[in-house]
């Protein structure tokens, strides 16, 4: 169980840092070969490809738990609690059917690329791994929208309200100004 919550956790900003950690070393690895040895690697730019390509997918995946994707503020700032949360709903609904397309079309791209035979042509390595980045991407953006959506579900029926930025583990939930009050008077005539 610690395992499955240490991944539901981790995985994506782990799996970010990795990539991006070999993405940095490869071609800072080719500009020094180029510039410094006269001798460029041919595999460099390709890896580095696919790194990039697999780090925008998982990426989309960590801005939805953290809720950092794109969404008009201007509007939410406008609405109270009960419409910020009927336009974050719809908004993630629409999100989570693009998800599940995008992630249909994803697999049959890359079973089309594996019944070809296509590799990379420097590394040699099948390219349906690069074009796996994004059905697994938005697998993972698909499980982080149901989250959400229970999420925010459950913090909106309890009464209260969730910050604009605040990430799925841990986001701050904040009690309206009414039920602040009301809890308060609760407090104090329990003392009595």
């Amino acid at each position: 169980m610690r395992i499955i919550k240490w991944l539901d956790n981790n995985i994506e900003r782990v799996t970010l840092l990795i990539l991006l950690a070999v993405m940095t070393i490869v071609t800072v690895l080719q500009v020094f070969m180029r510039y410094v040895m006269e001798n460029s690697l041919s595999w460099s730019e390709e890896l580095a490809r696919f790194c990039f390509i697999w780090l925008v997918y998982i990426g989309i995946s960590y801005g939805v738990k953290r809720a950092k994707h794109v969404r008009v503020e201007a509007i939410l700032s406008i609405l109270k609690r009960r419409g910020k949360f009927v336009i974050n709903q719809i908004a993630n609904v629409l999100f989570l059917y693009f998800a599940i397309y995008a992630t249909y079309y994803g697999f049959s791209i890359v079973n089309t690329i594996q019944t070809t035979g296509q590799t990379a042509p420097a590394l040699g390595i099948s390219m349906s791994i690069m074009y796996l980045g994004m059905p697994i991407g938005m697998l993972l953006t698909i499980i982080r929208l149901v989250q959400r959506i229970i999420y925010e579900t459950k913090v909106f029926l309890a009464g209260k309200e969730i910050e604009d930025d605040g990430p799925l583990e841990g986001s701050h939930v904040v009690v309206p100004k009414e039920q602040e009050q009301e809890q308060e008077k609760e407090k104090e005539v329990s003392l009595y």
